[in-house]
C-alpha cells in the first residue's frame, strides 16, 4: 500500500483556550482537526486530574491536526504566538497517511 508523508500536530492547551486554536486552524483553512479530552496527566508541575473540576477552567484539551508538510511551519508559528503566553504543548510528529486527499 502507498503512504505518503504528512506532518501531524499535537495541541496541548486549557479548554478556555480551545476555541481561539481552533479559530487559527479555521482561518488558515487547515483541512481537519480533532478535539479530545485530557482526563489526567503530569508535567513538571505534578500530577493532575480532571475530577473535582467545575467548569472549563482548569481542564485541558488536546487538538491533533494532521496536514501537508508545506503548510506546517506557517501554522506552527501561528499557534506558537497563542500558547507561548499560555499554558499549553505543541508536539510535531513525522505521520504516513493512505488517503491524502483527507489533508
Amino acid at each position: 500500500m502507498k503512504t505518503y508523508p504528512k506532518k501531524r500536530i499535537e495541541i496541548m492547551v486549557e479548554a478556555p483556550l480551545m476555541n481561539r486554536v481552533i479559530s487559527i486552524l479555521d482561518e488558515n483553512e487547515t483541512g481537519g482537526y480533532t478535539v479530545l479530552p485530557a482526563l489526567a496527566g503530569r508535567g513538571k508541575d505534578g500530577s493532575w486530574h480532571r475530577d473535582g473540576l467545575v467548569g472549563r477552567v482548569g481542564s485541558v484539551v488536546q487538538i491533533v491536526v494532521i496536514l501537508d508538510e508545506t503548510r506546517a511551519d506557517d501554522l506552527l508559528d501561528k499557534i506558537f504566538q497563542l500558547v507561548s503566553c499560555q499554558i499549553g504543548i505543541v508536539t510535531v510528529s513525522d505521520v504516513q497517511v493512505v488517503r491524502p486527499e483527507n489533508f
